[in-house]
């Protein structure tokens, strides 16, 4: 029996979830969820219980001081609601956590319990995977989901996808069975340089899921440090000739990809973006915002020294660049999918 005490009743309420692990390349994904929770103050209602989901030989618990006492904080997932204020309020229950070790079934079935008891319309997983795409263009952002109905309202994906898949699949397949509509989204990492964070991505994913739910986010600092995280990787790539030809190669490539989406209906698609966005101020639209925290340098230091981008190997017709559970993406000029193919 799930206890939902001190939970008042929701207005259409969205369940946003993001796992770290497996399906949460440059930490993008987790990242997104994270900034929902700080910039609403989202309350934390609920928590698994981790002995039930996780193995703590992989996902190991930290000891931390509480005024000179030693406590422990353990491995979960934690579920908590945020209202968004604005002309048309909505309540978004974020589900933040790592992928679990084991009993996956029974980690989706406690997930749904909840999503019937706060009557949830959406749940809408966000991901992160490694793929060929240079970072120097638009994130790759691709939606997916197994209901054609769904598809076709939302401007998104069948899934097609076929192979391994991790906790953002399994709980998408939980939720068709269970009735309830579930959607993916998917931003692509350049994987040369997957060391988290990447702003990047995660301000890709957010502006997608803004999209999708038609939820004002307000961003803080996000862009300033997407623009700071690029500059900083084309000063790492530019000090070597090998990664600076191959971004070139992705570059080309993306590029020649995208032709056939630079049509008017794509243009005038990405303006209308840019004006709601841009009437919209740079301001939060509702909830409550806090104050952007200090800067951070999203190029981490590794114990020896500066971390730089991998020589990657030279692309071929019969290469994967990172064995990754989830297909790549292609996206027109709107930083939307525009193929077929992605991981439920």
């Amino acid at each position: 029996m799930i206890e939902l005490e001190g939970v008042p009743e929701l207005i259409d309420p969205v369940m946003v979830a993001a796992f770290e692990g497996w399906n949460d390349a440059g930490d993008a994904a987790s990242t997104a969820v994270a900034h929902l929770d700080r910039e609403w103050k989202g309350e934390v209602f609920a928590a698994l219980d981790a002995e039930d989901y996780y193995d703590f030989q992989v996902n190991r618990p930290t000891v931390w001081m509480d005024a000179g006492v030693r406590k422990i904080t353990w491995p979960t997932t934690r579920l908590s609601v945020v209202r968004v204020g604005g002309d048309k309020p909505r309540d978004l229950v974020l589900v933040r956590g790592i992928e679990p070790s084991m009993r996956w079934r029974s980690f989706c079935n406690e997930l749904l319990g909840f999503a019937h008891e706060l009557g949830v319309e959406l749940v809408v997983i966000l991901g992160a995977l490694l793929g060929d795409t240079p970072h120097t263009r638009p994130v790759p952002i691709s939606g997916t989901t197994s209901d054609p109905d769904l598809a076709q309202r939302m401007d998104l994906e069948e899934t097609k996808y076929e192979g391994p898949t991790g906790i953002v699949g399994v709980l998408q397949e939980a939720c068709t069975h269970a009735g309830v509509p579930a959607v993916s989204l998917w931003a692509a990492v350049p994987h040369y340089v997957s060391q988290p964070p990447n702003p990047k991505a995660t301000l890709a994913l957010l502006n997608r899921l803004e999209d999708l739910i038609d939820v004002r986010i307000p961003l803080g600092e996000l862009a300033e440090d997407a623009r700071a995280w690029q500059v900083g990787v084309d000063q790492l790539a530019a000090e070597d000739s090998e990664v600076a030809e191959y971004v070139q190669t992705l570059e080309e490539a993306r590029d020649t990809a995208e032709l056939p989406e630079a049509s008017g209906e794509a243009i005038a698609r990405e303006f209308e973006r840019y004006l709601r966005r841009r009437d919209g101020g740079g301001g939060p639209a509702g909830g409550h915002a806090t104050e952007s925290g200090e800067g951070t340098s999203y190029l981490r230091d590794s114990p020896s020294g500066r971390t730089r981008p991998p020589k990657p190997p030279k692309p071929s017709a019969d290469t994967d660049p990172e064995p990754d559970p989830e297909p790549g993406t292609e996206t027109g000029t709107d930083g939307e999918d525009s193929g077929d193919s992605s991981e439920e």
